[in-house]
């Protein structure tokens, strides 16, 4: 039995959790993410069993076809919009998956907004590589207004947040109840409320063709050029054109993102890491010790299941 754990970036998976508890199977650590089908194929055509991390490489029916002996697809979380369900299904490939605590993206969530408010990127970069002395002026986050596109389990978390702070809340998604909103201590609004009262909007929405560019132009001039954006979510929620537009001409007053449509991004395929107005980070939000502790440590227990004959935590399509 072959086993492959790709983009292991940082080769940070081996640290988390007993892999000896696989033996005599084969665990291949790979550090490096590749695009390329033609490459992958190379790369784990030989694999009875994958274990892969989030969204960072996307396993379509293109690639599935081309991997014969994989039994086995094993992710990181409850759920992987990047695993064409279907067609494992129908290759005999089972998708299982790991339980995934969610906190640590709310809690970057907040620093963002916290970040944002302080002005911390310019006064730190100012004094680092200017020897300048306070060159912006923050402000306070107790008494602004928090909106929070999508009351979910990490929407709910970032509200607790907000509201210990001191903040107004104000949350909306499409299928939310004014009952869901009262049990957080949150106002339930319009999708155009939200924008036009926050002083921080902070997204929360699962990625999906309802969702997918649910945020454009209208909505961000209507947050303004006093106004913040928060993505820790999915970058396809947001329209990509429109927002640096909205940054370019002043209409918004800064984005911070960890999310990007292509990924990992840099310099040369992602303009926002540039830009003046954005706050950069490399997709960390569920990136913390303790998480991987339980996205390994469960992957290793999923995947001694699965040889077992017991497989646990099965993704249906």
């Amino acid at each position: 039995m072959k086993i492959a754990i790709i983009d292991d970036f940082d080769n940070l998976a081996s640290k988390f959790g007993d892999w000896s508890k696989l033996s005599p199977a084969q665990v291949s650590f790979f550090p490096d993410h590749l695009d390329d089908t033609s490459a992958l194929v190379e790369r784990l055509k030989d694999f009875d069993i994958i274990g892969i991390m989030r969204e960072r490489t996307g396993f379509p029916k293109t690639l599935l076809s081309q991997l014969p002996k994989l039994k086995l697809l094993i992710t990181t979380g409850k759920q992987n919009a990047a695993i064409d369900l279907k067609a494992a299904q129908s290759q005999g490939i089972l998708v299982c998956g790991t339980n995934s605590p969610g906190h640590a993206t709310a809690e970057l969530a907040f620093l963002l907004i916290l970040a944002q408010a302080r002005q911390l990127l310019s006064n730190v970069n100012g004094l680092k590589l200017n020897s300048q002395w306070q060159v912006a002026l923050g402000s306070d986050c107790r008494g602004k207004t928090l909106g929070i596109l999508g009351l979910g389990r990490l929407g709910s978390q970032l509200a607790i947040l907000g509201n210990a702070i001191g903040m107004r809340v104000l949350a909306w998604s499409q299928n939310l109840t004014k009952e869901a909103c009262q049990a957080q201590g949150v106002e339930l609004v319009t999708k155009n409320q939200l924008f036009a009262q926050s002083d921080f909007v902070s997204i929360h929405l699962k990625l999906s063709e309802r969702s997918k560019g649910i945020v454009g132009a209208t909505e961000l001039a209507l947050l303004g050029s006093k106004g913040y954006v928060i993505n820790t979510s999915r970058a396809e929620i947001i329209d990509q054109n429109a927002l640096l537009a909205a940054l370019d001409s002043g209409v918004l007053g800064g984005v911070a993102t960890d999310v990007y449509v292509q990924e990992p991004a840099t310099i040369i395929n992602e303009k926002l890491l540039s830009h003046p107005l954005a706050l950069c980070t490399p997709h960390i939000g569920y990136v913390t010790g303790e998480t991987y502790e339980i996205f390994y440590g469960e992957m290793i227990e999923g995947i001694h299941s699965f040889i077992a004959g017991i497989p646990m935590r099965v993704i249906a399509p």
